[in-house]
């Protein structure tokens, strides 16, 4: 457990936060928003003392010293108590770590100590994940992506987190004119190639960086298992997809090689899926 022994922001206590939002997310949540806690009663009592009027007869620069380091050991004394403003910030702490119900961004635990503010603002933009959702879309699909795992040695992980961030998690899958599903997982289209059934959807593409509205033909399928195998040979048979099939285990460089290959037109593409890989890791227990 991080010890409350020390100075609110203390370097080697923030080091020991990291480590233990690693191993124990849910105590680190507390001990970090006892943190946030601290801090704000310590500029609370630097304001009240700088409102005072007039110096003692002993105010130097020594006494004003010793006088910060005291206030800064009270602050972290008081805080965490119950009741107090750490709880509320850790309850929201747990609900973005997605450690109570409902729809929570899935951020990596690192993520209690932001670095730089290019991080803090790639968790303000990380999407919603519905958590019982994805956790049932997964486990439906499990037989399928292992399946398709043997097929072409992608992790069955990675291709369950995209087929659940291009369906919405089972929630917005692709229909026919007559909406029947068209079990189309991956939003694979349907090029010049494909002489199977096709769906035609009206989707979002980005032209430029630029969100628009159009049709688009999509592959259409008997079952979800179809999408899944058809998608493994999509991966493994088409040269420009030869890296993300060499990412091996590196969620970051499937999901990079994925957009550098033209999956996808979204510019965050690559952030996103691997956000979703980060869930589906966790929801199957793997590391």
């Amino acid at each position: 457990m991080v010890s409350p022994v020390g100075l609110a922001g203390d370097a080697r206590s923030l080091q020991a936060l990291r480590h233990e939002a690693a191993r124990d997310p849910k105590v680190a949540a507390k001990e970090a928003a006892k943190q946030f806690e601290a801090l704000f009663m310590q500029e609370l009592m630097k304001s009240m003392r700088a409102a005072q009027v007039g110096s003692g007869l002993f105010d130097n620069d020594a006494s004003r010293m010793g006088t910060e380091m005291l206030d800064a050991q009270m602050a972290t004394s008081f805080a965490g108590r119950p009741g107090g403003l750490s709880e509320m910030i850790a309850r929201q702490l747990e609900r973005q770590m997605g450690l109570n119900p409902g729809p929570i961004p899935k951020l990596d635990t690192q993520a209690l100590v932001l670095q730089t503010p290019e991080q803090a603002a790639r968790a303000a933009r990380a999407p919603r994940i519905p958590e019982k959702t994805a956790a049932a879309f997964v486990q439906q699909h499990e037989q399928a992506a292992a399946a398709a795992e043997r097929a072409s040695g992608i992790p069955a992980s990675f291709m369950l987190a995209q087929a659940g961030h291009e369906s919405g998690w089972g929630r917005h899958e692709i229909k026919r004119a007559d909406g029947t599903p068209a079990h189309n997982l991956f939003g694979i289209k349907a090029g010049a190639n494909w002489k199977g059934p096709v769906a035609e959807v009206t989707t979002t593409e980005y032209v430029n960086g630029e969100p628009r509205r159009m049709v688009q033909r999509f592959r259409a399928y008997a079952s979800h298992a179809e999408s899944f195998a058809d998608y493994a040979a999509l991966m493994k048979t088409q040269p420009r997809y030869q890296a993300v099939v060499a990412a091996g285990n590196d969620p970051r460089a499937f999901a990079q090689g994925l957009q550098r290959a033209g999956y996808a037109t979204d510019p965050r593409y690559a952030d996103k899926l691997s956000g979703a890989i980060a869930t589906t890791q966790r929801l199957r227990g793997v590391t």
